[in-house]
């Protein structure tokens, strides 16, 4: 292996482009290193090389070690990073975003800065979660009371199918054994969701704090996405798990929520949802060109013109900056 401060950086061009990348890539219980372009994940079953120019993003689960070389060529790749629970439920920290561009970032705080598009997307978030129903024309109190009703709703007949009782929601913060088995299994499905939505959102570049419904808080939007599957996945697989054993409930609420997120590759899901809310003319993709390196400038009226040229004058718009 030639030393890494003698390889030249590889340019944008040499990248792959974000579309034809792998969109996750999982390791745990690993030693994470680099040959070449490659990294490398060493266990004691022997080494697996992954170009890392693949990559969208990887995932660290529990017992994985990542060198300083690694790192450097999946900052050079733009490969994100996130450091997650095992299979991804739970969301530690995270490196570089999905994308050099700013694209989803920026169509997040236009969306969030006005509020009738606000507005809009947080109704485009009901009609994800609830198909059956049109929010067109509703008011946010009228989709809170909707929404309301849904979930409780949903707890009702996920009682009546499990044949589990069901005595209302309780939940005290900070005691998780307060509650009965089900509340339990309820409030484990939730951190584990609010931890997927968490390893996505800034994978992609986008903020955590700029929520649609929820406000106030540094992970606003993560309680946002992670709502978009609370009465289709958690709460049905949580009276699941409640109605086989009360014993072992927050564990065993995990590990199924765990394999249910990779049977139906929900973090693939959460990435196509969160686009398709914040760029809907698009069709769950980024547009061509979108996840290129490049820097422009604003000028007026909408315009971006390129960066490094010097704009003095008409005479000047040919100079270099540096």
């Amino acid at each position: 292996m030639s030393t890494v401060s003698r390889r030249p950086a590889l340019t944008p061009r040499q990248l792959t482009r974000t579309g034809e990348r792998l969109s996750f890539v999982y390791l745990e219980r690993c030693t994470v290193h680099r040959d070449a372009n490659a990294i490398t994940a060493q266990d004691a079953e022997g080494t697996t090389h992954i170009p890392s120019a693949t990559i969208g993003t990887l995932l660290l689960g529990p017992g994985t070690r990542v060198t300083h070389q690694a790192m450097s060529v999946l900052g050079e790749t733009g490969a994100a990073v996130c450091w997650v629970g095992e299979h991804g439920v739970r969301y530690y920290a995270s490196g570089r975003a999905l994308s050099r561009s700013s694209a989803l970032m920026e169509a997040q705080a236009r969306q969030w800065a006005n509020p009738r598009s606000r507005l809009a997307v947080a109704r485009a978030m009901y009609r994800l979660r609830f198909p059956d129903e049109d929010p067109a024309g509703l008011t946010r109190h009228e989709l809170l009371d909707r929404e309301g009703k849904r979930v409780k709703d949903c707890y009702r007949v996920q009682a009546a199918r499990t044949g589990v009782p069901w005595r209302g929601r309780r939940y005290t913060p900070g005691d998780f054994t307060s509650g009965d088995a089900v509340n339990q299994a309820i409030t484990a499905a939730a951190q584990c969701m609010y931890g997927i939505a968490h390893a996505v959102v800034p994978s992609l570049g986008c903020s955590p704090a700029l929520g649609f419904i929820h406000s106030g808080h540094e992970l606003s939007f993560v309680l946002d996405i992670a709502d978009l599957y609370k009465t289709e996945i958690g709460i049905p697989l949580a009276f699941d798990v409640a109605a086989q054993d009360e014993e072992d409930i927050g564990p065993r609420t995990r590990r199924a929520l765990r394999d249910r997120i990779n049977e139906i590759s929900l973090l693939n899901r959460c990435v196509d949802d969160i686009k398709h809310l914040l760029l809907p003319e698009t069709t769950g993709s980024f547009a061509p060109g979108d996840d290129r390196d490049v820097v422009t400038l604003q000028s007026d009226h909408g315009h971006q013109v390129a960066s490094g040229v010097n704009y003095d004058g008409p005479e000047d718009y040919g100079d270099e900056l540096w």
